[in-house]
């Protein structure tokens, strides 16, 4: 398991989902595969959870889930291209780019630090477009990791 906050197996690129529950749990069980999360179900119900308390959509059709879980060791970032887009309930329509922050519940608030983070990059159409036109899961990881870093 890497300590880098993303990593190649932890993007979906192209992933084909009929809603948000079924992206969060596809990201949730590549973070569970890389031995980030100990318990995906649990992760994904804290996931679920944080979702029904403020929508999680933001401008330029993107996702942003994220919770705090005691079933995450490490904070970790997992991203999904999503052609078709599900909805998050984002101003501007369904999410085709989807970020999972994942952090334990017991650290700091480093899920809000990765946040703040994200959100600045996010609203560059450079930036979100680079991920949508990136060949491959390495060459989104690789643009994530340089942004977030």
């Amino acid at each position: 398991m890497s300590d880098t906050l993303i990593t190649a197996d932890l993007v979906a690129v192209g992933l084909d989902a009929v809603d948000k529950d079924a992206v969060i749990e596809a990201l949730a069980g590549r973070l569970a595969a890389a031995g980030r999360v100990t318990d995906a179900a649990a992760f994904v119900a804290d996931v679920t959870a944080r979702e029904a308390q403020t929508a999680t959509g933001m401008p330029g059709n993107i996702g942003l889930p994220h919770a705090k879980s005691a079933a995450v060791t490490v904070p970790s970032l997992a991203v999904a291209t999503v052609p078709g887009g599900v909805d998050f309930a984002g101003p501007d329509g369904p999410a085709t780019l989807v970020f999972l922050i994942a952090a334990p519940a017991e650290g700091a608030n480093e899920h809000l630090q990765i946040l703040a983070k994200l959100a600045r990059k996010l609203v560059n159409p450079a930036f979100t477009g680079s991920i949508r036109d990136a060949a491959d899961a390495d060459a989104v990881a690789a643009i994530v990791t340089e942004a977030v870093s």
